[in-house]
């Protein structure tokens, strides 16, 4: 077997850091949900003003994780413009949010819901575009996750106020640990296929 080309330990330095950065990125979007859905499954009973602004927060934060995510994926050579568009439904959800303060649960809940549902497909869609990463598949199901639930919170938007604030909780809750997962995978495991070829 000879050695490997000249350059290559050079190539692989610099990929194992991007790969580490996407990975963190995406485990920290994870943190913010888990601690989204925390609030929302401990104190359901909020007042729909309050949890509107806990909200709101959410996305913003969330957004700004996307743009990390996208910086670190495009470095990686990937696919990246999934995630700045799913920034941009973010805060378009969370500046909604605060500039209508007084928003009616129901209002809220379809909100949400469409922004699940925005965001899902968009990650399900960049789940595709990372071909030969491993643990691609959990990217996909948590896009797969939030499309449900946005079809849910549409199909009953005015049923059951604590109900609905307690299954995004929980929906927060699975889809951050998921996210956590994922970004764990992807910054010590995950690694593009075609960077495994080696010199014979």
């Amino acid at each position: 077997m000879t050695a490997a080309p000249a350059g290559y330990g050079e190539e692989v330095a610099p990929l194992e850091s991007r790969r580490h950065r996407a990975g963190w990125a995406l485990a920290l979007r994870g943190l913010v949900a888990l601690i989204f859905g925390i609030i929302a499954v401990r104190y359901p009973s909020a007042a729909a003003g309050s949890f509107v602004i806990i909200f709101a927060v959410f996305a913003f934060a969330d957004a700004i994780l996307e743009l990390v995510t996208a910086a670190a994926v495009g470095r990686m050579g990937m696919r990246w413009g999934w995630y700045v568009v799913a920034a941009i439904v973010s805060i378009a959800a969370g500046v909604i949010a605060l500039l209508y303060p007084r928003i009616t649960f129901v209002a809220l809940v379809l909100l949400i819901g469409a922004r699940a549902i925005v965001t899902g497909v968009l990650e399900a869609a960049a789940a595709l575009s990372w071909r030969g990463i491993d643990g691609r598949f959990l990217l996909g199901a948590t896009g797969v996750l939030s499309i449900v639930l946005g079809i849910l919170l549409f199909a009953s938007p005015a049923s059951g106020g604590l109900a609905l604030l307690w299954t995004i909780g929980v929906y927060a809750v699975v889809l951050g640990v998921m996210l956590i997962g994922l970004g764990i995978w992807v910054g010590t495991r995950g690694r593009p296929a075609h960077r495994h070829a080696s010199a014979t």
